[in-house]
């Protein structure tokens, strides 16, 4: 239910603060002194929440990837490989067909969203901070990889015993500050854009990428068993059935983390071997990331197209890649894939902070959906795992 207010309170803010920049046309007061300052003083609270989450970015990058790193390590075992390269794969696929339907579609539905109705000067922060962050969005990855990898092939605990501490840190700034503000700088975003003119551009925007999100989500699940299925030269279309419970759970919780419990008795059901099960279905819920990464490519695509830019493959190809490595572990709260991405996102894709605004805010909206289609992804692994598992005993017998 937790998750459910976390929407709830998303939506609300959405519609409050459309509503608040909607009211300076109704009433014929868009250009008072009152509104304005009301106005400014919502995009002051933006502009500080945006520096504080600027400085944030590569300490979630540098806690949670290495952790996530060099507790992988430790998993391997002669079905870690497989269950990794069919998580990453299909992950990485997903970003591309999203990116290719995108190219070809979202062109015909997303216009450029034209400039300030006011003058551009007139919704100003009264003031901002800058808080740099620590180091570069780069220089985290790749501390965190480094940091991850060899953690992982030492024997001593006490350096990743730090980054544990980190890592709890961070999630608390998170969960207690970070997603609890974000519906609070939704609606001080939507009101300014409301205010400017630009509300029911940005509506249609978010409606046709939420259709096509949505849609391809759907697709990708069906495809995922599809595959499942000439794996194991069976149909399992038909254990799709079995697999509804953990669907819904994920609806509703918004976190792969916490529908575990649920996604292991959906694989029990369908016959999963229980060793098989416990291993790949938890591993699965850190690393097998489709749902996120169709929003998270499409979103992106279109909040460009939507600023007046092109996306390209050569932009997106290495940003696809970096996606299924940067969300390994991502923080286990709705939303964490794309507070996990934003580093990317701005780094590789150049996106201001109000397109990132934008991006944060579609992502959250959907994150049900995304969690769900990660989820019900990780039923089809399980099934893949189980038959190569059970084509390796064979083969050893």
């Amino acid at each position: 239910m937790k998750h459910f207010g976390l929407l709830a309170r998303l939506i609300t803010g959405i519609v409050f603060g459309t509503l608040l920049g909607l009211c300076g046309g109704w009433f014929g007061i868009s250009e008072s002194v009152g509104f304005v300052s009301v106005v400014r003083l919502l995009t002051t609270f933006s502009s500080l929440f945006s520096s504080f989450l600027s400085f944030m970015i590569p300490l979630i990058i540098v806690s949670f990837i290495t952790v996530g790193l060099a507790e992988l390590g430790k998993k391997a075992n002669r079905l870690f490989g497989i269950t990794l390269l069919l998580a990453y794969g299909t992950t990485v696929i997903s970003g591309f067909v999203a990116f290719f339907i995108g190219k070809a579609a979202l062109p015909m539905l997303i216009q450029p969203i034209s400039g300030h109705v006011l003058e551009a000067n007139a919704f100003e922060p009264f003031f901002s901070i800058e808080i740099p962050p620590l180091f570069g969005v780069m220089t985290a990855l790749i501390l965190a990889f480094t940091l991850g990898i060899g953690m992982a092939n030492i024997k001593g605990s006490s350096l990743l015993g730090v980054c544990r501490d980190l890592q709890k840190i961070v999630t608390g700034v998170l969960s207690r500050i970070i997603i609890p503000l974000i519906p609070v700088h939704i609606a001080c975003l939507f009101c300014s854009i409301a205010a400017e003119g630009r509300i029911f551009a940005t509506v249609k925007m978010f409606a046709s990428l939420y259709v096509i999100i949505l849609a391809l989500q759907l697709l990708y699940i069906l495809s995922q068993f599809a595959l499942a299925s000439a794996v194991c030269r069976k149909n399992h279309f038909k254990s799709m059935k079995n697999v509804a419970p953990a669907y819904f759970t994920a609806l509703g919780t918004q976190s792969s983390a916490s529908t575990i419990p649920v996604a292991l008795g959906c694989a029990y059901n369908n016959d999963v071997e229980e060793d098989v099960a416990d291993f790949c279905i938890p591993l699965c819920a850190t690393i097998n990331l489709n749902g996120d990464t169709i929003c998270l490519v499409l979103g992106a695509m279109g909040i460009m197209i939507a600023s007046g830019l092109t996306p390209s493959f050569s932009m997106f190809a290495p940003y696809i890649m970096m996606l299924g490595v940067t969300m390994v572990a991502a923080p286990g709260v709705p939303g964490g894939g794309v507070m996990a991405a934003l580093g990317l996102i701005s780094s590789m894709l150049g996106f201001t902070p109000a397109m990132q605004q934008l991006i944060i805010a579609l992502h959250f909206s959907q994150d049900s959906f995304g969690t769900a289609t990660n989820v019900t992804g990780d039923q089809a692994i399980a099934l893949m795992v189980n038959q190569f598992d059970h084509m390796q005993e064979r083969k050893n017998s």
